[in-house]
């Protein structure tokens, strides 16, 4: 059984592949699906995770720079082995963070001349006790000098990586429930040391991850842990006070960052792993890792001490013998897949988009979200993107081919979404042998058979047309296998399901979060078209505009300038910057500026499907829209009320000319456009929907 839908994957990839690769030479070229093509397949990456440590030099005076205003406390005790924290102290130095920090060293009073050498290091604030009283005295002596908003507890044998102290700290900004963040600690050979940990019902605890490559995926995300080493962890000054600094009971050390973790999560406040913060910790070099000997043998005491604090909470825990597993880091909450073909790129398609605030608002109910991306490779910015926001992302070479990866993870999930007709094809059969439990949902994304067909007219392609046939016949078999089928628009919904009475379809439409208003329209000026030219009818609308319509609108605003802006522009659009007031920008990081300078925003579509999220995106922002009817399909918009709608060139460009000069009807569509977006298109519209479909709620 497992065989078969193993064999019927590999079936389809290799037949949707073929399909695909000759759909885009037809409507790509052979150069763009060259482009396209190099970019699958290029294989992935596995380089070891790069360390800087610093020089074994003999000693000699030096200075950290360190602010009288610290936004960060530093504290470090001490007790001897001076060489681990000169080690940790130029480390700091080569590699200052670029947050205001101060380093408060707490000699617990050194058997060595510790004390005496850190008086030469100019920019300590140096604290000597006259006897010792182990690590949680000291720690709780510096956090009381500590002047900073945050209290970063730093042992004195580790080697913050460059960047550590800002990834701690954006934490607490990213994440406004943070109450303690701790770092990925690597051991000086570069395996890993701790993930965050995970405590078990009687007390006992485990560093998950201890010895693998820190790079794994399982490693790469935020997360929230049941405790974190107190080797390098962060919380607000104000919360240690409030929670009365760390336990004596457990003094002088071992379990007192345990307890630390737990009372935060008792005070309503998350405890979380930061994987970007990076810090080399030397294990046991002034302890020893000895648990029957010396001061580790204390973690024996401390564990029942703990035990008996936490009882209640502990019961909650898993039990001893529990391996510890995504599956089980999660297991408090629902856990859903999604399946997609490539990385979301929110910043420069409107899927994508969509889908990175599907991710955001299923986090906002309490899910934990898994990404798998078909082509298995992580995608720099985007894939961290995603892992900052605590997405669990797979990607090779860590991760096998998704039968196999299915075999061990398919039970975990609730829910699987799997977007795109060629990316489905492939992955429900296995999905309905591995994941059996999971609520199965077909996201079409747009119905890529109307997008086709339409195309195909324009063009008066008879080969293009019968390939939309075949995409027919697939995402209608697939609509029928999976339990629900999302699209975007009531438009296709209704189409759907004259075609199959019997399934259920449901419409998630785009999905945006509402920024303030830009400017009124007299701080405006030039028109503004957004949309990637891997896209074919954006290549379409954009030739269409500048050669038709645009002559028209310069005739009557000859100081007007059209700005195009997306990605992957072909040839014959960049061609079109040799026509006056035309400007191709190409891909912009930052929408922006654009978004608050422009007047009139164009979606000039005569070929495609689904809601278009130049649209949606424009109307947020308080940029009115002029539209071909084809481009406002499914979005609820009203001509003359929401939006201008032109279906020619002659009637498009006086649209346009008619918004640009007429404040009063600028600000009625810039208003009511807004208004569209928020009652169909916010997240808080499609919230009902999501917890139903996903949650079962």
């Amino acid at each position: 059984m497992s065989f078969a839908a193993d064999a019927r994957f590999w079936w389809a990839r290799m037949r949707g592949l073929w399909r695909r690769g000759w759909a885009s030479l037809r409507t790509r070229g052979l150069r763009a699906s060259l482009v396209r093509l190099r970019r699958l397949w290029r294989p992935p990456l596995r380089a070891p995770l790069a360390l800087v440590l610093p020089p074994a030099d003999a000693f000699a005076p030096f200075a950290l720079p360190t602010s009288d205003a610290p936004r960060a406390s530093l504290v470090i005790p001490v007790h001897g082995g001076f060489a681990h924290t000169l080690r940790c102290l130029r480390a700091l130095a080569a590699h200052p963070p670029a947050t205001p920090f101060e380093v408060i060293m707490v000699d617990d009073a050194s058997p060595d001349d510790t004390l005496a050498q850190l008086r030469r290091i100019d920019g300590l604030r140096v604290h000597a006790r006259t006897a010792n009283g182990g690590f949680i005295a000291a720690c709780n002596d510096g956090a009381r000098l500590a002047r900073g908003e945050f209290l970063v507890l730093l042992n004195n044998d580790t080697v913050p990586q460059p960047g550590w102290l800002e990834a701690l700290l954006r934490t607490f900004a990213d994440q406004p429930a943070a109450g303690l963040v701790g770092a990925r600690l690597v051991y000086p050979d570069g395996r890993l040391q701790e993930a965050g940990g995970v405590v078990f019902a009687d007390g006992s605890a485990w560093n998950y991850g201890r010895g693998e490559d820190p790079q794994d995926c399982r490693f790469a995300y935020l997360r929230d842990a049941d405790y974190l080493s107190g080797a390098a962890i962060a919380l607000p000054s104000a919360l240690f006070r409030r929670l009365g600094g760390l336990d004596l009971r457990y003094a002088p050390a071992y379990y007192e960052d345990t307890d630390l973790a737990f009372a935060v999560r008792a005070a309503g406040l998350r405890v979380l792993y930061q994987p970007e913060a990076t810090v080399v910790h030397v294990e046991g070099a002034t302890a020893g890792t000895d648990p029957g000997a010396g001061a580790k043998a204390a973690q024996v005491r401390n564990r029942a001490v703990f035990a008996a604090k936490w009882a209640q909470a502990l019961a909650q825990q898993p039990a001893p013998d529990t391996l510890p597993t995504p599956a089980l880091l999660h297991a408090r909450q629902p856990q859903v897949l999604l399946i997609d073909a490539l990385t979301p790129r929110p910043d420069r398609d409107s899927g994508s988009l969509r889908l990175a605030n599907l991710i955001a608002l299923l986090q906002e109910e309490g899910a934990h979200v898994v990404f798998w991306p078909a082509n298995r490779r992580a995608d720099g910015d985007y894939t961290r993107a995603l892992q900052r926001q605590g997405v669990e992302c797979w990607h090779a070479p860590w991760a096998p081919r998704l039968p196999a990866w299915l075999r061990r993870h398919g039970a975990r999930f609730a829910s699987v979404l799997v977007s795109r007709h060629y990316v489905a094809a492939e992955c429900l059969p296995l999905l309905r042998r591995h994941a059996p439990q999971a609520r199965l949902l077909f996201d079409t994304v747009d119905l890529h058979f109307l997008r086709e067909q339409r195309q195909a007219d324009l063009a008066g392609d008879a080969a293009a047309r019968r390939a939309a046939a075949r995409t027919r016949r697939q995402e209608l078999a697939l609509a029928q296998q999976a339990d629900t089928t999302l699209v975007v628009s009531s438009a296709e919904r209704d189409l759907l399901q004259r075609l199959l009475p019997a399934a259920d379809v449901q419409v998630l439409s785009n999905l945006h979060r509402l920024p303030p208003p830009g400017p009124g329209p007299q701080a405006r000026r030039d028109l503004l078209f957004v949309g990637g030219f891997g896209h074919p009818p954006n290549v379409d609308a954009v030739r269409w505009f500048v050669e038709a319509v645009f002559p028209r609108v310069r005739a009557a605003l000859p100081e007007v300038t059209f700005h195009c802006i997306g990605g992957d522009v072909p040839p014959a659009i960049a061609a079109l910057a040799a026509q006056p007031g035309v400007r191709i920008h190409g891909h912009v990081p930052d929408l922006q500026p654009w978004l608050d300078g422009c007047r009139v925003a164009v979606a000039p579509l005569r070929a495609g499907a689904g809601v278009k999220g130049k649209v949606n995106q424009a109307m947020a922002h308080g940029l009115p829209v002029v539209a071909t009817p084809l481009a406002a399909e499914g979005m609820h918009l009203r001509d003359g009320e929401d939006v201008l709608l032109a279906a020619d060139a002659e009637a498009f460009a006086a649209a346009i000319v008619r918004l640009y000069r007429d404040p009063g009807l600028w600000q009625q569509l810039a208003a009511n456009g807004r208004a569209n977006v928020a009652r169909h298109f916010s997240l808080d519209a499609a919230r009902p929907l999501v917890r139903a479909l996903f949650l079962g709620r």
